[in-house]
């Protein structure tokens, strides 16, 4: 179920889409949405008549005279309309749990984050997301949540919603993580792969805004992409696509936790990064150290380095789908230009030139609360159903 922008029928996503852009404050007025969505006046004017009839936007005003509106016809202003309810997001990393609660207006109110070793203790990773939930919904007195979106750093069968991979989540093989969080939390649960989330959260409310089709990339323990094709998220056939961390690199021998070697989140990983420059710092407590705040010319060409290793594979990526953007998010995409620049440099080398020639490449705009902030926009769209 694609719930954040599959809405049944064409009609209805033109409409949602419509309402995201006003949402969102790229569009204020109708001909801010003719201009930035390309559709005839006539499509415009009828979705945000249905939107304003359900109650979901109003147009205030007029105010000044707005370009293009016909026999000068003064301009109003959209706003859309908060009409759900509370709901929570769940962030599940391979080190770390971040929770958040979402009020009506489907904005992040409060939240919370602990460290744990999530991979190898599935069962009180679930608990602890449970009890900093109920922590949040008594600080908040958001008792009564309409929806709960977790994100888990692997991929999800998308029949049978259970845990598959025995090499990435070994403790949460045969585990179906929508159950579990639901019965600990007594709400609905919705479950997607962490960097599909993250993708989400790039496309609402980041650096994919401006983008229909975009691969977004998150670079921290572990290497996953989210694919963004038509404005939607892209899930493949059994919900697996994207999962680009265990693709080998010729030439390398690093023992991934896969059971292979050198697969890419084995040689392009915060631990190995770190792992490097504990070698090459031996007077700096390397896991202590912030990645976006170390700025030498070691650390730089670190970066540059790992940056080229992930260029190489998204050049293959990008010459199959040929995205507008690379959007680059986790912990390593969001640590400065270096990796960025490496990533750019493989890419511009490896990828077809006319591909290479109009693809951006940037940073994550959400920085590394992409994923939560993800599951938060498909909470609040889940509450308003």
């Amino acid at each position: 179920m694609d719930v954040a922008s599959d809405r049944h029928s064409p009609r209805n996503r033109t409409r949602e889409d419509i309402y995201r852009a006003v949402e969102s404050g790229r569009c204020l007025t109708r001909t801010h949405l003719v201009e930035a969505t390309g559709l005839p006046r006539s499509t415009v004017n009828h979705a945000v008549s249905r939107l304003i009839a359900e109650g979901r936007m109003i147009e205030e005003g007029p105010g000044g005279k707005g370009p293009g509106t016909g026999s000068g016809r003064p301009a109003g202003t959209l706003r859309t309309v908060a009409h759900g309810m509370p709901a929570a997001a769940l962030d599940f990393g391979h080190a770390h749990i971040k929770a958040a609660v979402i009020d009506p207006t489907g904005k992040i109110t409060a939240q919370r984050r602990a460290d744990l070793d999530v991979d190898l203790h599935a069962e009180p990773a679930l608990d602890l997301a449970a009890e900093m939930l109920a922590q949040l919904r008594q600080e908040t007195g958001f008792l009564d949540l309409a929806a709960v979106v977790a994100g888990i750093p692997g991929p999800l069968d998308a029949a049978s919603g259970l845990v598959r991979s025995p090499t990435i989540l070994s403790s949460w093989v045969g585990l179906d993580p929508r159950e579990e969080l639901r019965r600990r939390v007594g709400v609905p649960v919705h479950v997607e792969n962490d960097a599909v989330l993250g993708a989400y959260g790039e496309l609402r409310s980041g650096a994919g805004r401006d983008y229909q089709d975009f691969l977004y990339v998150k670079a921290s323990h572990g290497i996953g992409a989210g694919i963004v094709l038509g404005g939607a998220p892209y899930r493949g056939s059994q919900g697996f696509a994207g999962e680009i961390g265990h693709t080998p690199l010729p030439g390398y021998t690093e023992l991934c936790r896969c059971g292979n070697r050198g697969c890419l989140e084995a040689v392009v990983s915060v631990a190995s990064i770190r792992a490097q420059l504990a070698h090459t710092h031996p007077h700096t407590d390397a896991s202590a150290l912030r990645l976006d705040q170390a700025d030498d010319p070691i650390t730089r060409r670190i970066l540059d380095e790992g940056g080229r290793k992930l260029g190489e594979v998204l050049s293959v990526l990008c010459n199959l789908l040929n995205p507008a953007a690379l959007i680059i998010g986790g912990e390593l995409g969001t640590s400065g230009g270096s990796l960025l620049e490496g990533v750019a440099t493989s890419v511009q080398r490896n990828a077809q030139p006319a591909i290479a020639a109009s693809l951006e490449i940037v940073c994550a705009q959400l920085g590394s609360d992409a994923e939560l902030v993800g599951a938060a926009r498909m909470a609040a769209d889940l509450a308003r159903v």
